[in-house]
This record gives structure tokens, C-alpha cells and sequence, in this order.
């Protein structure tokens, strides 16, 4: 995801998006990293699974041995692992979470490459016969990147729902997708909501009440048809490019993940935090930035 400047929400004029989560001022950084700690030892509902080490990148084959061990790391921590593909060694997510008693999210990878979707959306009806699919993810991002149309999208969707109609099948996008397209919603079991106040600007303060109100916006257009809303991608990055009022900073990433998660929790909501590992690949799509969204380092070290 990145920054589009005609979804930026204003801080000043928008009567939800207000100061929330903890006062930093009232921690010290050792005590600001002990609460993260405590909150991620406390658990997560879900964690997005980030596949690729060091000088790997996506089109590379990941092996069994190398999702198994990174598995491993996460599981103490949360209860769902969500995948982005089925192909290419991403088969293997499913496979090892389901293996070591944790949820799956599984993404089929959709873009303007018909043939190579093709394979996602086999493999993932696949992996769901296989038993190995608790919510279904017909692609991420795909209407925001303008790849596919929406018809096409939602040939895809019905498609993997008449194929494995006992699990649940979405589509992930960005919240404000949902609002301006209804059919989506209709063609959902679930609605997968990306909810992401760094890329809209805004200063950490505001950030965990802003992430409540893109939440607050797509469960308003889910409302109407009674389909439940899941947040599968928010958090903040480590390090990187500022974006506007927004700083990737060490302290900022942590109060963004200890508000976030009390949130959820307080509230019920189910909530997929972005992400696992830092990647170095995706310094070229995003810039320096991109690296650093883990709650892991590159080297599969907590962070803090």
C-alpha cells in the first residue's frame, strides 16, 4: 500500500480522529519496550506472514523447511497466520500453520497476469479442499492497484465459492473500496479491511482513533448485508521515509502495535497485524520504509 493523496483523511475537521492510546511522555523507553513486550507476549488474534530472508524476493521458491522455521517464531504469539500467495513456496504457509495448531488466512495473488492467477486460484481451491483454508483471500489490493476490473475480481471470488463452499471467501483492499463498491460486499462471506494510518499521513497521535474510523467506514458499508469486518493489514514502521505528519520511528512503531492491539481486544475485533519480518526486497516499491513494518528484524531477532 502507499500514499494516495485524495483518501488522506484531515486530522483538523474530522470529529472522530483524535489524540487516543498511551501518553509516551509518561514512558521511558525501557518501559515503552517492556509494554510491548507484556502486549505481544499478552497475543495477537493474527499476524501477517512475511515469507522472504534476507536477498530473497517475491517469484523466488521458498522452501517448506524455511516457512516451518519462521512458523516457529510466531506461533507462541498469536492465533491466525495470514498467507498473500498460493504459489511458489506460499502453499507451504497454510500447510505448517495448520501443522503447529494456528488459523489461516490464504491469499490467492491476483494481478493483470491472467495466466499466473490462473495458478493462485487453483492452488488455493487446492489448499482449501485440503483443509488447510479457514478464510479464503481472492486477492489483496487488486482494485487499488487498478489490475483487474471489478467484474473480473468477482468472477474470481464466486468462482472459489462454488468450488469450497464451506470456507468462507473475501477480498482484501483498502477500507474505503468497500464503501465505493457495494458488490464487493455482496460477494463477501467476510469483508477484509486494510486499515492503514501511516500511508494517509497522519502523526502517531491520532493514528490508533484514525484507524478506528477507516474500521468505523467500511463497518458502516458492511452493515447493510450484515457481514462481519476484519482488519487483515494495519501497523507502522520502525524506520524509513516520514510521510507527511506520519515518522517511522522505533518508539512510534511500538505505540502503534501496544494501541493497536488493545483496541482490538477491548473491542472484539479481529485484527491481522502488518507484519512478521522485515523484508529488505520491498525497499523498491516503497522506498526505504518497506523494510521495516516486522515485529521481527531481518535476521529473525525481536525488534524491541
Amino acid at each position: 500500500m502507499s500514499f494516495r493523496k485524495d483518501q488522506f483523511f484531515k486530522e483538523n475537521g474530522v470529529s472522530n480522529i483524535h489524540v487516543s492510546g498511551i501518553e509516551l511522555s509518561n514512558y521511558s523507553e525501557s518501559e515503552l519496550k517492556k509494554l510491548w513486550r507484556d502486549t505481544l507476549m499478552n497475543g495477537m488474534h493474527g499476524i501477517c506472514f512475511s515469507m522472504y530472508e534476507d536477498g530473497q524476493e517475491p517469484g523466488d521458491k521458498i522452501t517448506k523447511e524455511q516457512v516451518e522455521r519462521r512458523i516457529k517464531i510466531i506461533k507462541p504469539f498469536t492465533k491466525w497466520v495470514r498467507s498473500f500467495s498460493c504459489i511458489e513456496g506460499n502453499e507451504f504457509v497454510p500447510e505448517m500453520a495448520h501443522k503447529h495448531g494456528l488459523k489461516t488466512m490464504v491469499g490467492a495473488w491476483l494481478s493483470d497476469d491472467l495466466e499466473k492467477n490462473e495458478e493462485e486460484i487453483i492452488a488455493l481451491i487446492k489448499l482449501a479442499k485440503e483443509g488447510f483454508v479457514n478464510i479464503a483471500a481472492v486477492g489483496n489490493e487488486v482494485l487499488y492497484r487498478n489490475d483487474l476490473t471489478l467484474e473480473q475480481l468477482i468472477v474470481y471470488m464466486q468462482r472459489v465459492k462454488a468450488a469450497v463452499p464451506q470456507v468462507n471467501v473475501g477480498y482484501v483492499d483498502a477500507y474505503y473500496e468497500f464503501s465505493v463498491h457495494p458488490d464487493l460486499i455482496k460477494n463477501s462471506d467476510v469483508i477484509l479491511s486494510n486499515c492503514y494510518p501511516y500511508w494517509e499521513g497522519t502523526s502517531i497521535g491520532y493514528a490508533n482513533s484514525h484507524m478506528k474510523a477507516m474500521f468505523d467506514q467500511t463497518l458502516n458499508a458492511a452493515a447493510r448485508h450484515g457481514k462481519k469486518v476484519i482488519i487483515t493489514e494495519t501497523g507502522w514502521p520502525s524506520r524509513g521515509e516520514s510521510l507527511k505528519a506520519a515518522d517511522a520511528s522505533t518508539i512510534n512503531a511500538m505505540k502503534y502495535f501496544i494501541d493497536t492491539q488493545k483496541w482490538s481486544r477491548d473491542n472484539g475485533v479481529d485484527l491481522f497485524y502488518f507484519s512478521s519480518f522485515d523484508e529488505s526486497w520491498k525497499k523498491g516499491d516503497e522506498g526505504e520504509v518497506g523494510a521495516y513494518w516486522g515485529l521481527w528484524d531481518k535476521n529473525e531477532l525481536l525488534k524491541f
